[in-house]
């Protein structure tokens, strides 16, 4: 049996590729599911506190308010933490690999 030849991290592997997937999957379900529930906790919060949701803010209902004027900023910050926890996984994903590599060639000992 030959070793691997000593060399960069191969980031592109097929098991590391599979596992960065696996991570991303599990952030955009999550993210999906934050986005799910408050697409669907509307009606629902129509449905169960009519009394709540026909309260007047700023000159419009609660729902409208929600609809109209909450609910586009929820999406953008459920983007942006998709964005920036993707970006992270993905470092982290690398950084286990380089780390891998480096103890298995030798480099992470201390002289």
């Amino acid at each position: 049996m030959s070793k691997p030849p000593a060399g960069p991290p191969d980031i592109h592997s097929e098991e590391f590729l599979h596992s960065l997937m696996r991570r991303q999957l599990r952030l955009s379900v999550a993210c999906a599911a934050m986005f799910l529930l408050v697409l669907l906790g509307l009606p629902l919060a129509n449905y169960f506190l009519p009394e709540l949701m026909a309260t007047r803010v700023g000159g419009f209902t609660l729902t409208w308010l929600v609809v109209g004027v909450l609910f586009f900023p929820f999406v953008w910050v459920i983007a942006y933490v998709f964005i920036k926890r993707s970006i992270a996984l993905e470092d982290a994903e690398v950084a286990e690999v380089t780390r891998g590599n480096g103890a298995a060639n030798g480099a992470g000992k201390n002289p």
